[in-house]
């Protein structure tokens, strides 16, 4: 699968709906953790599995901690800039 944002966006919603975390009023300034979505640790790891699957790298496994959607969007960004 490609990393265009609209698909990274759609990768991330789609956990956060399996794992009954998507906030009603997400955006991709919405923190992830704590007052946000409410990711804890064992979920993080969970996602991170999911975008490795679908993008073959993941900005956790890279040494990032991502705060918003945006922060993991702007990551693929970066990647698809240096392929």
């Amino acid at each position: 699968m490609t990393s265009s944002p609209a698909s990274v966006e759609q990768t991330v919603r789609g956990f956060l709906s399996s794992a009954a975390k998507l906030p009603d009023d997400f955006d991709a300034s919405t923190p992830l953790y704590a007052d946000g979505a409410g990711l804890d640790s064992l979920e993080t790891a969970e996602l991170s599995a999911v975008l490795e699957d679908d993008f073959g790298t993941d900005p956790y496994s890279e040494g990032q901690m991502p705060q918003t959607l945006g922060e993991i969007i702007a990551f693929y960004d970066g990647a698809a800039a240096q392929a």
